[in-house]
């Protein structure tokens, strides 16, 4: 009986485990998606116990890479909408009520947008969420539209990169990729 039990489990050992080998899974996206946090690292001083303020802001984003190519002006056009990143259109988590371009963004999760000109972006806050890409854009459901410079970087980001940096008013959003960088100020 020991025997037969045993056999019986193999088998369904064997036909658990040639199922699980089909699994499809996607191969690796060549603009892999990455997260920042104000305060800057936030998930690793909390667990640490480090944390000495709760977290206030997230962003979620494809980071493209430059590959070469020529990115401001002509893989992306001057005066055409950008889904800031790859892919998914980037997200912004807000944690509590902040000011944008002066106006008041109350807590909640935002997609963000950006019509990159030469020497500066407008950046936009629309409250339309989980979609692909800036094909379905809504301008209807913008919250804030605000014009940030563009500041030129002597050495190139190959990877587009965003990150949270500590300012006297609150927080900069700092947007960097190739020799190109904006900074969205972001007050408490």
């Amino acid at each position: 009986m020991k025997k037969v039990s045993f056999v019986i489990l193999l088998g369904f050992s064997a036909i658990f485990m040639n199922a699980q080998s089909k699994t499809p899974f996607p191969e690796a996206d060549k603009s892999p998606m990455d997260m920042s946090y104000y305060p800057d690292n936030y998930p690793i001083l909390k667990i640490q116990n480090k944390a000495k303020e709760p977290v206030i802001a997230r962003v979620i984003y494809s980071r493209p890479q430059k590959n070469g190519r020529m990115v401001f002006g002509e893989l992306l056009e001057f005066g055409k909408l950008w889904r800031l990143g790859a892919n998914e259109a980037t997200e912004l988590d807000l944690y509590r009520d902040v000011k944008i371009g002066g106006k008041k963004i109350p807590k909640g999760r935002y997609t963000l947008y950006a019509i990159p000109y030469e020497n500066k972006w407008t950046i936009i806050i629309n409250k339309d969420t989980d979609t692909w890409g800036a094909f379905k854009y809504e301008a209807d459901k913008d919250l804030v539209r605000t014009d940030v410079p563009v500041h030129k970087r002597e050495d190139v980001n190959e990877f587009f990169s965003m990150v949270f940096e500590k300012n006297d008013n609150g927080f900069n959003l700092n947007i960097g990729w190739d020799d190109v960088l904006v900074t969205l100020p972001i007050l408490l």
